[in-house]
């Protein structure tokens, strides 16, 4: 048996982590041998092929006379018995040595790591714990037999703590106690797969995490008041662990922070976007490669998973989410922190991520609208340099912020509709006055970080950075095109809230839905449109009855909501006298669309016929003057001449055109000017 077990170290080619390992389990075999022989003395079974499977009299005979059972003094080396309270020495080149010197783990706790794994790597030890467990099926290491190889009574109350739930290698995950029906001292070992390998120098992480783990975001040059936060977060991780909540106000901005201050700090960090039950693994994965373990983004009900984290003080825990910590949460409060606010633009971030490519447009300009996180930026310019190489052309602005545009996505679709803007300035036919509004419009959206923020000119109060706006008009004067054109010119989406997804008839709903469509709008980078604002934005009334005081509550909602609101809202009206005036103060501008006169009718003909074949003898200044008809009107005519002239595969005729003005007169209950009866 002797020679069998001398192999212990003999593992030609194993290298690093697995030698060092094999080396232990060469002090292990040892000890087992030593333990075999001293059960093997006197035993007349010790022959019996079936011994283990059922007790002679001559088995229970010896029971009977060496019970209570002598342990040896010692199993092991002389000099190398366990003790309970001495901690293991590290050692470079043994992974076994270094996991317990980083856990802090005596060297009783590493010698049972050692007797539970041994089986994993060396299936020879089967058949010993099977004898030496007196039972061949049970070809694990049990709590008795570590006791045993440890040369440790099994009434000591300090040895059999060390199995307790509480107890470092089971709370660490390191150690598994099975069969809990079963006595104590009969109750099985082993060591998870992913501890044994990663004593073996393989660093995988473990298989229940597969999908869960994403690596860190590359750190990108941000803000002075960023570089601060992330100077002091960066010395507080050389610290020592602790666990930390940050809280974003949009998707990015804290792990924009974390990463830089990892970076900083030169600690490595396991991001983890997965549900609660996994926490145990990611934890010990943790623990055992001596990385900080990133939770980003909560389960809805948080609590749970929170205090679980919380309480691992032996690992960095660093959290993110966009709700304000409640200490229900837990009973271990972690440091709770906000995370810088990303302004919009990032100029050095975007350049840092695209390059030299970035040199052929205004890139300030082009980016100042969105406020994405460091990841989003690299994924952003990673999409903007692929559409480049699809188009086979250099990269432009239209390609960065279609890719910025992707990167900000929402979940608004579930009460707004999407609309992808394909206009522009020159799209407007407007007076000069109403126009200028609209382009002070874009530029407050595009600037409000640095006016607002930088330049400190924030109201405070609580109030947020958004720019709203009032569009009051007549019925296609060009409300929706105008906020379609500012969208556009921003290089975001428009969203067009729709009503009948958020007014309800319950009591508070209503409140709701627009909160969620509210805090969307604040993380988005969009242009929110509520279309016939004044069926949710009109006058406060007297109350005589409970449906007045319930509307007049969801309007003083909104006011309120408006006042700590961060994106960008626009609100069109046929009826500017319906809007409530305390909305009206809020605005940053009121924009009344005229009714458009001869002049601007003729400019909004022209440009709807502009890429329509037609006859030569159209005559647009007619149609101009006899047919006063608002732009949605006109273009409608159009259209409808469109239609005729390709029925008959020819151009619009004049006649067309005029027809199609008749149908818009008819529509609106109109007397035609150039029918003389009816």
């Amino acid at each position: 048996m002797d020679d069998v077990l001398s192999t212990a170290s003999g593992v030609l080619g194993a290298a690093g982590p697995a030698r060092a390992l094999l080396g232990r389990l060469a002090e292990l075999r040892n000890a087992v041998t030593a333990l075999v022989e001293h059960r093997s003395a006197g035993d007349p079974t010790a022959d019996d092929p079936l011994r283990g499977l059922y007790l002679s009299e001559d088995a229970v005979g010896r029971l009977l006379r060496t019970w209570p059972r002598a342990v040896p003094e010692s199993v092991w080396e002389a000099d190398a018995a366990p003790d309970a309270s001495a901690e293991w020495p590290p050692d470079a080149d043994d992974r076994l040595a270094r996991t317990a010197a980083r856990l802090r783990l005596t060297e009783l706790d590493t010698a049972v790591l050692l007797i539970a794994l041994a089986p994993d790597l060396d299936r020879t030890f089967e058949p010993l714990y099977g004898y030496l467990n007196d039972d061949v099926s049970r070809r694990r290491a049990t709590v008795g037999l570590a006791l045993d190889l440890c040369g440790l009574p099994a009434h000591l109350p300090e040895a059999r703590a060390r199995f307790h739930l509480s107890a470092p290698l089971r709370a660490l995950g390191l150690l598994t106690v099975e069969e809990p029906e079963r006595p104590l001292l009969t109750r099985s070992l082993s060591v998870p797969d992913r501890f044994t390998a990663h004593l073996l120098g393989d660093d995988i992480p473990d298989a229940a995490l597969l999908g869960l783990l994403h690596p860190m975001p590359e750190p990108l040059p941000g803000a002075e008041h960023d570089a601060a936060f992330v100077r002091r977060l960066a010395a507080r991780l050389g610290d020592g662990p602790f666990t930390v909540y940050l809280r974003e106000h949009r998707a990015g901005d804290a792990l924009a922070a974390l990463a830089s201050a990892l970076h900083e700090a030169g600690v490595d960090a396991l991001r983890f976007q997965g549900p609660p039950h996994h926490v145990p693994e990611l934890l010990r994965e943790a623990r055992l490669t001596g990385r900080a373990a990133v939770v980003d983004g909560l389960p809805e009900h948080p609590g749970p998973m929170v205090a679980e984290l919380s309480a691992a003080t032996d690992v960095t825990v660093l959290l993110t989410d966009s709700r304000p910590y409640d200490p229900q949460w837990s009973a271990h409060d972690p440091l709770v922190l906000q995370a810088p606010r990303r302004p919009a633009g990032g100029t050095a971030s975007w350049r840092t991520a695209l390059g030299p490519a970035a040199d052929g447009f205004d890139l300030a300009a082009t980016v100042a609208p969105y406020h994405l996180g460091g990841e989003h930026i690299v994924r952003a310019a990673r999409a903007a340099t692929a559409l480049a190489a699809f188009d086979g052309t250099a990269l432009t602005a239209a390609h960065v912020q279609l890719a910025a545009r992707q990167q900000s996505a929402s979940g608004l679709e579930r009460h707004a509709r999407r609309i992808r803007p394909a206009v522009d300035w020159h799209d407007l036919v407007l007076p000069d006055g109403p126009l200028a509004q609209l382009r002070e419009l874009a530029l407050r959206a595009r600037h409000r970080d640095r006016v607002l923020g930088d330049w400190r000119l924030s109201a405070g109060g609580g109030r947020g950075r958004g720019v709203l706006g009032l569009f009051a008009g007549e019925s296609g004067t060009g409300k929706t095109l105008s906020a379609e054109v500012i969208a556009a010119d921003l290089g975001v989406d428009l969203y067009v809230v729709q009503l009948s997804s958020i007014v309800d008839k319950y009591v508070g709903e209503t409140e709701k839905n627009l909160e969620r469509i509210f805090t969307e709008a604040d993380r988005t980078d969009a242009v929110l449109l509520f279309d016939e604002a004044d069926a949710v934005f009109g006058k406060r009334s007297e109350v005589k009855d409970a449906h007045d005081r319930y509307a007049n509550l969801e309007s003083a909602y909104l006011l309120q909501r408006l006042e700590s609101f961060d994106g960008t809202a626009l609100l069109t009206t046929n009826l500017r006298a319906n809007i409530d005036d305390a909305f009206t103060r809020r605005l940053d501008q009121v924009v009344d669309f005229p009714f458009p006169d001869a002049g601007q009718r003729l400019a909004l003909w022209r440009h709807g016929l502009s890429h329509v074949p037609r006859a030569e003898d159209v005559d647009v200044e007619s149609l101009a003057e006899d047919f006063e008809l608002a732009g949605g009107s006109i273009r409608s005519a159009v259209v409808t001449a469109a239609y005729l002239a390709a029925g008959r595969d020819e151009p619009v005729a004049a006649g067309d055109l005029r027809e199609g003005a008749r149908r818009e007169y008819r529509k609106a209950g109109r007397l035609v000017p150039d029918e003389t009866s009816w």
